[in-house]
């Protein structure tokens, strides 16, 4: 197992480049604390549980501190939202901080939500509050207890930073893990906006990252849009 500043990150959805997302820092919340911690979250990236006890996990994951070699970024993508088309949605307050590889081999990314606003913000305040959050974490377990591929929640994070909706709540932070967070408005944006070659190069590192079997097959495109 590993400690928190053993983690091996490799970014490559980073190194694609400004065209597919925009390097932002996370927003600290004042005071955190951790609130719930996922043992079995943290095994995916060998994180020895007990990390979750140390000052510091509480400071990464509410803002505070960043690995040396992580590179959060927030990603550009269309979508649907509040049942009408947006040509540009993105991520409004989370921030792919990094993929990290574990000794296995899999690469996991780590995405903290409610990290504060970003460019895709919308005239949002970047925060998540900390009754959404439990609930994201409760959901995003529950799935993967009952078998339905979905992201998974490492922990959240609690703090004494207001956030307003209908009424003054805590500001929390979320830290999910999934094997990637490229999502359909991904290729949207890029189709839509005519930016056909940026769209091949995202088609190619999908293929490359998740899908490699494709690249043996005469026809890659073909052999990933049939597996899809």
């Amino acid at each position: 197992m590993k400690t928190l500043t053993e983690l091996n990150f490799d970014n490559r959805f980073a190194r694609l480049g400004e065209v597919f997302s925009t390097e932002v820092m996370p927003q600290p919340l004042a005071e955190p604390r951790l609130v719930v911690a996922s043992e079995a979250a943290m095994a995916l990236i060998d994180l020895d549980p007990a990390e979750a006890d140390r000052p510091l996990f509480a400071e990464l994951f509410s803002g505070h501190k960043l690995w040396s070699t992580a590179e959060p970024r927030a990603m550009v993508y269309s979508g649907h939202q509040f049942g009408a088309y947006n040509p540009q949605l993105g991520d409004g307050r989370g921030l792919l901080l990094g993929e990290v590889i574990n000794d296995a081999g899999d690469y996991w990314d780590l995405h903290l939500k409610g990290a504060g606003k970003t460019p895709y913000s919308r005239m949002g305040d970047g925060r998540a509050v900390l009754r959404s959050s439990i609930r994201e974490f409760l959901a995003s377990e529950h799935l993967h207890a009952l078998g339905i591929p979905s992201s998974r929640a490492l922990c959240v994070t609690s703090s004494q930073t207001p956030v307003y909706r209908e009424r003054q709540e805590r500001g929390a932070m979320l830290l999910r893990l999934a094997p990637s967070h490229v999502r359909f408005g991904h290729f949207e944006f890029f189709y839509y906006t005519r930016q056909h070659d940026a769209l091949r190069q995202l088609l190619d590192h999908v293929i490359a990252c998740h899908f490699p079997d494709c690249l043996e097959h005469p026809e890659p495109y073909r052999s990933f849009f049939r597996q899809v």
